[in-house]
């Protein structure tokens, strides 16, 4: 399998954005891929709050860090690309790591 990094909104409506996630990683995993989104690990309550600035950078660092392992960055962009995401895209940029777009079936940005 693939490592592959998960970049995909969380901040404003979270429930709708874990659910696309959910999708997303189903998505991968079916693509044959393993992989890895932190936003949904450590904004979990009782590790990172993600409304504290400094806890938001702390988790985005970690999850960055573990993208130095990743094949590449994956990016599902049905429901619009947060600064959160454009960091993580910057980062794979950088570090020399392909960046993919990707859509789901059905998920759209709210008009």
């Amino acid at each position: 399998m693939r490592l592959v990094i998960v970049e995909s909104p969380y901040a404003g409506d979270v429930e709708r954005n874990l659910r696309y996630l959910s999708e997303a990683m189903r998505d991968c995993l079916l693509r044959g891929e393993a992989p890895f989104a932190s936003h949904a690990l450590y904004a979990q309550a009782g590790v990172l709050d993600d409304a504290k600035l400094d806890e938001r950078r702390l988790g985005i660092e970690a999850g960055l860090a573990w993208g130095r392992l990743a094949d590449k960055t994956v990016v599902y962009a049905d429901l619009g690309i947060s600064s959160g995401m454009v960091y993580g895209i910057d980062r794979a940029a950088q570090e020399g790591r392909p960046v993919e777009y990707r859509s789901l079936p059905g998920w759209r940005a709210a008009a």
